[in-house]
């Protein structure tokens, strides 16, 4: 199992100033190549205080610029706020910019106040993406393409520049899921998921979907599942208790975009009380000792997953969050230590 940091832009007091949240990010970017992770995953988000990074493929280009062989993956692009002419250019754009190193995660959406102060209405984004998708694949992969559908018409044209050798960035599709996960897997495409703060139970039915899908794909290549959770070690029990307090305060803004109603004032989402006691999120989520997630993670590892994505960004300090980086760096990865590989930069030409 290899490991990816998310990097988790979380604006919580928003007069932090964007220099300081960015210096951050590429901060801890630049930590965790040393440490040995596979690579880092860059969220797309507008309008809100969470995950807040309006233009992945700009930050992907500059991650690739200060690293040397970190994989840059986007968690992700929602492709229904972009227009495929030219977001497809801006994709073989960041790809050449990065020396290859740049896995393209793209999605739907999550938050409904997002899409639809964009004026993309979330009841209209599986349709919108699947759409777009389909666009985005063509002309990455063909010249002279022309589209007559429900979002899309055009006549001919070819997306400039085009993919070096041909090879576009390798694709992975989020979802959460399970019939979507397996459908995404069938089709022969990378996955990205998260049961977020859900139990282990719900993590284990993604994960058994992605390996049904993939057994039926016919693709004849590796594919791969990316998972992702927050993901702390803590000095001790009580700076465990601590951070937990954060991931509660954390989730209890995510989920008033995600799943309630989408109060946001100034840019910044209001905290509403979770379902979830304390104790229920610590059993789901990974916030604990060294010596915890050690045992804990073999569980993932055991799975079948084949890289943890995991987030460290829940509200406290950076420093904190470095400290937590540099502890899983030397206490817990070497338990699971395996090289980084490069991924194979094929494209997704597929369905």
């Amino acid at each position: 199992m290899h490991f990816n940091n998310f990097l988790g832009a979380y604006y919580r007091d928003t007069s932090y100033g964007a220099d300081r949240l960015y210096a951050d990010m590429l901060a801890q970017a630049k930590t965790v190549e040393r440490l040995g992770f596979r690579g880092v995953t860059i969220p797309e988000h507008h309008l809100i205080n969470i995950l807040l990074i309006p233009d992945p493929l700009q930050f992907a280009v500059k991650v690739a610029a200060i690293t040397r062989a970190l994989e840059v993956v986007t968690s992700v692009c929602v492709l229904p706020l972009h227009d495929m002419r030219v977001f497809a250019g801006q994709v073989i754009q960041a790809d050449a910019l990065c020396e290859g190193r740049l896995v393209l995660g793209v999605g739907r959406g999550a938050f409904a106040y997002e899409l639809g102060r964009m004026g993309k209405p979330i009841e209209e984004s599986r349709e919108r993406f699947d759409e777009s998708l389909d666009v985005l694949l063509a002309l990455l992969q063909r010249e002279e393409v022309s589209w007559n559908g429900k979002y899309y018409q055009f006549g001919p044209l070819t997306v400039m520049p085009r993919p070096h050798a041909h090879k576009p960035p390798p694709i992975m599709i989020a979802a959460l899921a399970p019939e979507g996960i397996e459908a995404c897997a069938r089709r022969g495409f990378h996955v990205q998921t998260t049961p977020l703060n859900a139990s282990v139970e719900t993590m284990r039915a993604q994960v058994a979907a992605f390996q049904r899908g993939k057994a039926g794909s016919g693709a004849g290549r590796d594919q791969r599942l990316a998972l992702m959770r927050v993901c702390c070690v803590a000095r001790d029990d009580a700076d465990a208790r601590r951070k937990l307090d954060f991931a509660y305060d954390y989730y209890g803004r995510f989920h008033n975009v995600f799943s309630g109603p989408g109060i946001v004032e100034h840019g910044a989402i209001r905290w509403l009380p979770l379902k979830q006691t304390r104790e229920e999120l610590r059993d789901n989520l990974l916030i604990c000792t060294a010596a915890e997630m050690i045992d804990r993670l073999k569980v993932y590892e055991e799975l079948g997953i084949d890289e943890l994505i995991i987030n460290v960004n829940i509200g406290h300090s950076h420093p904190e969050a470095l400290e937590a980086l540099e502890r899983f760096g030397s206490e817990v990865l070497p338990h699971f230590g395996t090289p980084r590989p490069a991924l194979c930069a094929e494209t997704a030409a597929l369905g």
